[in-house]
């Protein structure tokens, strides 16, 4: 697993053992990334769920202003502190223990990018995308990034929030849900 593009290009990534994490594959971050591309520079990035931390650090890579790690499992958090240092980029980065949801509930921050990789099986997509719409914690035209099996199919989001497209690589799936600008956020 390495850093695609950016500062830390080629660097390899520490992965965890077991099967509790489960990376995003390569076809996927590229065709993420791809996606992304031009809207990376600058933002400010949240990675729910984070595991190795391998997306959020191609954000910062890639020029990202910030970026916060959240993951409930010591050894992630570890592993994401290790990634960051050999990537070089902690400078621009907070690692958070602790449970994503929970961690949404107490948020007080905006972002503009949110990447979100749960655990397929635990139900948690659907409860972030929703919590993560009902607090509105994107700033005007971010973008929530969720990766899913390609056969399921997100719940509906309530505006400002639409969601934009989704792309699938395989048995995979990843929708992009934005948020528009509103008129007291525009002037």
């Amino acid at each position: 697993m390495r850093v695609i593009t950016g500062s830390a290009r080629g660097r390899r990534l520490r992965e965890l053992e077991g099967m509790e994490t489960r990376p995003t594959t390569d076809r996927v971050k590229e065709g993420l990334f791809s996606a992304l591309q031009f809207e990376i520079e600058g933002r400010k990035v949240l990675d729910l769920f984070a595991g190795t931390g391998q997306l959020g650090i191609e954000c910062l890579s890639r020029g990202a202003a910030a970026a916060v790690f959240v993951d409930r499992r010591p050894d992630a958090v570890r592993l994401i502190r290790e990634n960051l240092r050999i990537t070089e980029l902690a400078d621009r980065a907070r690692v958070t223990a602790g449970d994503a949801l929970e961690f949404l509930k107490t948020l007080r921050e905006k972002f503009d990018i949110v990447l979100l990789d749960p655990p397929y099986d635990a139900g948690l997509l659907e409860q972030a995308v929703a919590q993560l719409t009902a607090f509105d914690i994107l700033n005007p035209h971010g973008i929530i990034v969720a990766e899913h099996p390609a056969g399921r199919l997100l719940p509906a989001v309530e505006p400002p929030y639409r969601v934009y497209r989704t792309y699938r690589y395989g048995r995979i799936g990843l929708t992009m849900i934005r948020r528009s600008a509103d008129q007291e956020n525009e002037e």
